[in-house]
């Protein structure tokens, strides 16, 4: 199995740490847009990337992924011909106790003790079967959508797979 990145941020077990209000200083959401390409066009097929099991995706694994599959399509296919949208928001704070590794460490930090961490960024976390990344597209486009979330795909950090479905009207 290849090593996939984000791998100290990639599985859970704790609570979500979403309390806004509690945390000094909030990462900002480094996702401008959530909804690209045509939002407002007729479509007849619905192109989604599904997590085959439950993780936490960094918002910069996120963004990667949306301005990769975005490039393709508009290139392959134009803006107006798609609706590509970012379903997952990184709600989780990500925490990190910042260890020194130099000589004299030891009389500098405390190791474990107080180790709460302080926010270092955000991660949006998924469960097995949810959606993460969908896109809109007619049919004659489904393999070009399908080629753009593979590629999508390799920026993430668990494992996904691609399911294509019929628009309801």
């Amino acid at each position: 199995m290849p090593l996939r990145p984000g791998r100290c941020y990639r599985h859970f077990g704790t609570p979500p740490y979403t309390r806004l209000e509690y945390i000094k200083s909030i990462p900002p959401v480094l996702i401008p847009k959530f909804d690209l390409g045509n939002p407002k066009g007729d479509f007849d097929m619905i192109v989604k990337l599904v997590a085959k099991e439950s993780g936490q995706i960094r918002a910069n694994a996120l963004e990667a992924a949306r301005r990769l599959s975005n490039k393709y399509l508009a290139s392959s296919i134009g803006e107006a011909n798609y609706h590509l949208r970012i379903v997952k928001y990184p709600h989780h704070i990500l925490r990190e106790n910042k260890m020194m590794a130099m000589a004299g460490a030891d009389r500098l930090q405390d190791g474990m003790r107080l180790a709460f961490g302080t926010p270092i960024g955000r991660a949006a976390r998924v469960h097995k079967n949810d959606v993460i990344i969908l896109v809109r597209v007619n049919k004659n486009n489904v393999e070009i959508a399908k080629e753009a979330l593979k590629v999508a795909s390799s920026k993430l950090s668990v494992p996904t797979r691609i399911i294509i479905e019929q628009a309801k009207k």
